[in-house]
């Protein structure tokens, strides 16, 4: 399953709980909860106490793949991550991390988009994941993935590719969707609708070159998991 209760003291091993996928050791990775990357809660609420961006739940259709583009030198991945929360929260005024989840080029997973205390990261206890801010207009049901780095002439790391393929595959397992399958997306809330790949990548919905050097990789990459969906 996904990364348990959140602020939980340490770093975990995930390993999915999809039928198919649950006995795949493979599958398992590790996940920083918003605690532990540093997340400053207090940025999330206006002067007044209310919460600027107030969670919205619903199910997951599509999951899309990013790169951050950052332009970040700093060593520390975390900082990175804690840059561009600060960024999103403040900066953009989103009041929260626009990404689900961030992956950094050791491989290692972080918890983006607050969801609750109820249920795990990216989801409420019903398992609908909670709305971000990463493709505009089409948010809502679809999960962002963000690579940190800018990776539009070079490939990202081994370890921050395998981490993907691992998370990408836990996803897809727990809400039975087929990777290499396409979808009629419908924002629920706008009731937009636009045809489009179960993993894709930003380039799918909007005119850019994110995720770079990602996009030419996907094809393997939907393969890749669905292999280990199917153990």
């Amino acid at each position: 399953m996904l990364l348990g209760a959140l602020g939980a003291a340490a770093a975990l091993s995930v390993v999915p709980r999809s039928p198919a996928a649950a006995a795949a050791a493979s599958v398992a990775y590790t996940a920083l909860p918003r605690a532990d990357w540093g997340a400053d809660e207090t940025l999330r609420y206006a002067a007044d106490g209310t919460e600027i961006w107030p969670p919205e739940y619903y199910p997951v259709q599509t999951l899309t793949v990013h790169h951050t583009d950052d332009g970040s030198t700093d060593p520390d991945p975390a900082a990175v991550v804690r840059a561009i929360y600060r960024n999103d929260t403040v900066g953009k005024g989103y009041g929260d991390i626009g990404y689900n989840f961030l992956i950094d080029r050791n491989g290692l997973v972080y918890e983006g988009r607050w969801s609750g205390t109820d249920g795990t990261p990216a989801h409420d206890a019903a398992g609908r994941m909670v709305t971000g801010a990463h493709v505009q207009g089409y948010n809502s049901g679809n999960l962002g993935i963000a690579l940190l780095g800018t990776f539009t002439t070079t490939p990202p790391t081994t370890a921050a590719r395998t981490a993907l393929v691992q998370l990408l595959a836990d996803l897809a397992g727990r809400h039975a969707m087929v990777p290499t399958g396409k979808v009629l997306y419908r924002n629920p809330v706008s009731a937009v609708t636009r045809a489009a790949p179960v993993i894709g990548g930003h380039l799918d919905w909007a005119d850019t070159d994110c995720p770079g050097t990602v996009w030419s990789q996907l094809p393997a990459i939907r393969a890749e998991v669905a292999g280990l969906i199917q153990g």
